[in-house]
């Protein structure tokens, strides 16, 4: 079963309770950043000031602001996880894999819309992105549909040319500066895992 090996995003297997508090009261102090000035003006030494705490401990709760974008996005990220993993078709169990991977594509757009900004900003450690939890387990959804349908070829490699053009800092600049709308870009995606798929048929 998807996800048998990789903890949901959000979960933090292990973690005491008041470690668990200090860091709700770090990403508290991020959220209220975010929605008053904006992702980019989050920093490391912005967040420890908001919530009272010395940098240091910014540091060792996230590792980088990379790493605490990434934990701020994790409520967004579970809700995305538990609608492909266990809600209704045709995002979730039950419907044709073709049909499940454009709604993945849909849904991940959406989710952009609403938090690309922080998804941005979480993406721009290439050390951290693609080891991320919420990546592989997106990654081995993708590639778990793939085998589903029974397309040839290599689907690791293939799965992570289909989450590129999910990547938000190309969703935003198609938006922003090309003045794509999501139902476009969405459109595109549909086609685009048609085309990739045709070969199953």
């Amino acid at each position: 079963m998807i996800g048998q090996n990789l903890h949901v995003v959000g979960n933090e297997p292990g973690e005491r309770a008041d470690a668990a508090r200090n860091r709700r009261l770090l990403l508290d102090a991020a959220e209220a950043l975010v929605a008053e000035q904006g992702p980019d003006c989050v920093t490391m030494d912005a967040v420890a000031n908001k919530a009272g705490v010395g940098k240091g401990t910014v540091f060792r709760r996230f590792g980088s602001r990379a790493g605490m974008m990434r934990a701020l996005l994790d409520h967004t990220e579970s809700q995305l996880q538990n609608d492909f993993m266990f809600g209704p078709p045709p995002l979730g169990p039950g419907a044709d894999p073709i049909d499940r991977l454009i709604a993945f594509g849909r849904a991940r757009r959406e989710l952009v819309e609403v938090a690309g900004e922080v998804l941005r900003a979480a993406d721009s450690s290439t050390e951290l992105r693609y080891i991320h939890p919420a990546y592989l387990l997106c990654h081995a959804h993708v590639a778990m549909l793939l085998r589903q349908a029974e397309i040839p070829g290599n689907v690791d490699l293939l799965a992570d040319a289909l989450l590129a053009p999910l990547d938000a800092g190309l969703f935003m600049h198609q938006t922003k500066a090309r003045g794509m709308t999501i139902e476009q870009i969405g459109e595109a995606w549909e086609d685009l895992v048609r085309r990739v798929t045709r070969c199953s048929g």
